[in-house]
């Protein structure tokens, strides 16, 4: 078990992460040579694997999901709840299963250097709480009350 301060720590690292390594995928300017950065570091250790060449489509892909991975990452560093945590641990399980089926279809190995950081915060970020500090949203997994009609 961990504390609330560390698991907050954790969050707040893991979005750090993300904010760093997926800034530049937001623009169609800047993802050009932020996947060459990452496929160049991958043949640098010797790893396989092709990147097709990028049509407008899946330049807005790319861009729509380093713009909402940049939200999201914005959203935990200023809030990182426990809850928020959570949430993103079901992300990353959902990124790992799409970057391991990626690379099993010949998508460059670099991808699990990527994979191992999804699987490890994954895991840090349901690390129960100890008892007494765990965020209401997740203890009680509570709702707000729902009006009643009458």
């Amino acid at each position: 078990m961990i504390t609330i301060d560390q698991n907050r720590a954790i969050v707040r690292t893991s979005a750090a992460y993300d904010l760093v390594t997926c800034i530049g995928f937001v623009t169609p300017w800047t993802y050009g040579p932020s996947l060459e950065l990452i496929i160049g570091a991958g043949r640098l250790f010797g790893l396989s694997g092709t990147v097709p060449a990028f049509d407008p489509m899946h330049v807005l892909f790319v861009n729509l999901m380093g713009s909402a991975v940049l939200v999201w990452s914005l959203a935990r560093l200023m809030f990182p709840t426990q809850a928020l945590g959570r949430f993103d641990a079901v992300s990353r399980a959902l990124f790992a299963a799409w970057e391991l089926w990626a690379v099993a279809n010949g998508a460059p190995k670099v991808i699990l250097a990527f994979l191992a950081f999804e699987i490890a915060f994954g895991i840090a970020e349901i690390i129960p709480v100890e008892a007494g500090q765990a965020d209401s949203r997740i203890a009680g997994l509570q709702r707000p009350p729902v009006a009643k009609r009458g």
